[in-house]
């Protein structure tokens, strides 16, 4: 996973409006950034369409855009590894992602320069705060994790298809469909185990734990982990335009 990948070259106005745009296995979310990093715009929020074909996605993303006024340019977050603004895999979407040009495909879509990172990535630039070893997880359709070293981020990290208990991947313990087959208090008990496994191995100074289902947590959390808002998804757009 790369932390961020070009369609065009970066508009040199400081006053530049950024895009965000959180591409999820259930739901894709856009907003407006300012060169800050501020929200400008309330977040608007569609169901992801299915089958979540990168046609169908992208003619929702247009819509939503079409409601969040001017903007001049554009960061995406994408749940799986994309190189050069490319998707490599998308296991919670369709098939027809793997080698998609998903920058350059939405930058003649929009108009605009279009930039592309894993979305766990993206999260976590909206959630460390660029001290020692951060670790981020997120907790929705999927399991998405992204690594940072004194805010610098680690790249083509992925351990959602690693083996985690029983045989089992993270995904396969912590995804939605597990939640929904194993119930919320058997799930907070794999997230518990996991929370400790992820701990030995990265030996992490801060763990955030973001997603969709971050609110079915009912464990108490480690005094170095924390949850932080699913909003972090979008506002960490605009790290993806920090040259």
């Amino acid at each position: 996973m790369e932390p961020m990948a070009r369609a065009q070259a970066r508009p040199k106005s400081r006053s530049s409006r950024t895009l965000a745009i959180d591409i999820g296995g259930t739901g894709l979310k856009v907003m407006a950034l300012d060169a800050k990093g501020t929200p400008l715009t309330e977040r608007g929020k569609v169901a992801t369409p299915r089958p979540a074909t990168p046609a169908a996605v992208l003619t929702a993303i247009v819509a939503l855009a079409k409601a969040q006024g001017e903007f001049d340019r554009v960061s995406v977050g994408f749940p799986g590894v994309v190189r050069r603004g490319v998707t490599v895999t998308a296991p919670n979407l369709d098939g027809k992602w793997g080698g998609f040009k998903l920058a350059e495909t939405l930058s003649k879509k929009l108009g605009k320069p279009v930039r592309v990172a894993n979305d766990a990535d993206v999260q976590g630039f909206g959630a460390i705060t660029g001290h020692g070893v951060e670790l981020v997880v997120t907790l929705g359709t999927g399991f998405g994790s992204a690594l940072f070293v004194d805010g610098k981020l680690v790249p083509n990290l992925e351990l959602a298809h690693h083996e985690f208990g029983r045989k089992r991947t993270y995904e396969e313990n912590l995804g939605i469909a597990a939640l929904k087959k194993a119930g919320k208090k058997k799930w907070n008990k794999r997230l518990a185990a996991a929370i400790k496994s992820l701990d030995h191995l990265f030996n992490y100074d801060h763990l955030y734990i973001g997603g969709g289902n971050a609110k079915k947590i009912t464990l108490k959390l480690p005094p170095n982990a924390k949850i932080v808002e699913n909003v972090a998804g979008l506002l960490g757009g605009i790290a993806l335009w920090r040259d």
